[in-house]
């Protein structure tokens, strides 16, 4: 019996349910995962760029783009126990340039940035707030690394009623296998995996009626 089947007959990889106030959260793409003058980094830049794509359209919908990042104050990194498994999170200190949205991105003034500790975008952040204040049903995530914060924040989402979805070519990894597995067992137990073409046409679609009614329609954040 074959690894799909098997998961099929568990009821494992079903489609996940479609709304129509998307957000998009944009995990880590800061410079300490960006720029690989840093030890904690990987080339990226294929993965923002496809990225890029996807926030600008859901921006110019009026649908809610969110940043985040890892910081640490010099006073916390003693204590705490992730940085003693992954000492070289260590170096992402508040005030450094290792902790900031790469400029790549197209971030801008008005989008969100959620500062984080651990894995999660969820844990111990206003995050799952802010989207249920902006009335959001459907969530888009993206970002590094795939088998670590973008894996953890997809789990948290689901956990905390948001349906989700993943770009795989908007996600990166600093090595292949934990990409590739991890994006496979997302799909069939978290969120459907799909490309950033799929998701920018989902998109357009979503915000095609609010621009025939003069930019006022459901799709307005």
């Amino acid at each position: 019996m074959s690894q799909q089947v098997v998961y099929d007959q568990a009821g494992f990889g079903r489609a996940v349910p479609r709304g129509r106030r998307p957000a998009i959260v944009v995990v880590d793409f800061s410079y300490g995962f960006t720029d690989t003058q840093y030890l904690t980094a990987a080339d990226m830049r294929m993965q923002i760029a496809a990225t890029r794509r996807l926030t600008d359209a859901a921006r110019s919908a009026g649908f809610p783009v969110i940043y985040t990042t890892i910081a640490y104050h010099p006073g916390e990194v003693d204590m705490l126990p992730w940085l003693k498994k992954a000492s070289g999170m260590a170096a992402l200190l508040e005030g450094s340039r290792l902790v900031e949205i790469d400029a790549a991105t197209g971030i801008q003034p008005g989008d969100a940035v959620v500062t984080k500790k651990g894995a999660s975008a969820f844990f111990g952040t206003s995050l799952a707030a802010m989207l249920s204040g902006a009335k959001v049903d459907t969530l888009i995530v993206t970002g590094a690394t795939t088998s670590g914060c973008v894996r953890a924040t997809v789990v948290d989402a689901v956990q905390s009623g948001f349906n989700v979805l993943v770009a795989r070519d908007c996600c990166a990894d600093r090595a292949t296998p934990p990409h590739e597995a991890n994006l496979y067992d997302m799909h069939q137990k978290y969120a459907d995996v799909t490309d950033a073409d799929e998701l920018l046409a989902w998109l357009r679609s979503l915000a095609a009626p609010s621009a025939s009614a003069g930019g006022s329609g459901e799709g307005a954040a």
